[in-house]
């Protein structure tokens, strides 16, 4: 969840077309899609055709065109397949499971058709290791890839709990920064150099950690935008400040957008 609040705060929005589902959660639309709504199930299928030719291409190391590669036909018949079997008291996200359901049809279909790997048969990868126990490299490679992108998820939502507990101290709860972002793109990039400056600046830093509150005066003989708009998107601007001046790799990367553009520039929101 805290993820999901993540994405939103920095603006990382989809659009979506009338009648999309893409807004609502996918275990929440399954469970009405179990219950025999077939109109639903194709809207919900059609929507989540992009997730299906990413998992699809992810696991092919290749870009897979969902109108000519069979796989991706295999891959959407698993997806289907996956709505049907997702059970919500499992405790386990409907995208994750599916992903898994489309991984293990896709191995099947390598196997039978003989595809992997310059027209080798899948099980041609199979060794022996030094205790004659078979194993398939190729499939260990798939699930340390499998266990670092998990790894990789909860660093991320531990790194955006440890923040949610230095923004406490700034009266500021991480719930609340999705509404504190700006809707614009060009205004979002804009607080973004704001918050890098911020950060790069020792004096402004201290005046910041040690007051609990933004450094307003300070920053108004350096940028060019107004008291107005700092004010307004204190919380925004602390936030990002703490994340370039913290311990917070992945969130840092993932701040890593058009940061050296806008500096200084007017756009007030």
């Amino acid at each position: 969840m805290l993820l999901v609040l993540f994405k939103k705060f920095l603006g990382k929005r989809q659009t979506s077309h009338p009648g999309s589902t893409e807004t609502i959660p996918p275990e929440t639309l399954v469970i009405q899609i179990q219950k025999g709504n077939l109109k639903l199930r194709n809207q919900f299928i059609t929507d989540y055709q992009p997730y299906v030719a990413k998992v699809t291409s992810r696991f092919c190391k290749r870009y897979v065109d969902p109108a000519r590669d069979d796989e991706f036909s295999i891959a959407l018949a698993a997806f289907n397949e996956a709505i049907n079997q997702f059970s919500a008291e499992s405790g386990r996200s409907f995208l994750g499971f599916s992903e898994q359901v489309i991984r293990r049809r896709l191995i099947d279909y390598v196997r039978k058709e003989q595809r992997f790997s310059q027209q080798l048969p899948y099980s041609m990868f199979d060794v022996e290791d030094e205790e004659d126990n078979v194993i398939n490299p190729v499939e260990i490679h798939q699930a340390i890839e499998q266990y670092e992108k998990q790894k990789g998820m909860e660093e991320r939502a531990s790194e955006i709990m440890d923040l949610n507990r230095y923004l406490a101290d700034y009266g500021i709860r991480f719930s609340d920064l999705v509404e504190a972002s700006p809707k614009h793109d060009d205004s979002r990039q804009a607080l973004f150099a704001i918050s890098k400056l911020l950060s790069e600046n020792e004096g402004f830093m201290q005046t910041m950690v040690s007051k609990r509150m933004l450094p307003i005066k300070e920053l108004l003989d350096v940028v060019k935008v107004s008291r107005k708009t700092l004010e307004r998107n204190r919380k925004f601007i602390i936030a990002v400040a703490l994340i370039y001046s913290g311990s917070y790799p992945y969130l840092r990367d993932y701040l890593h957008i058009k940061e050296e553009s806008n500096e200084g520039g007017e756009h007030d929101e």
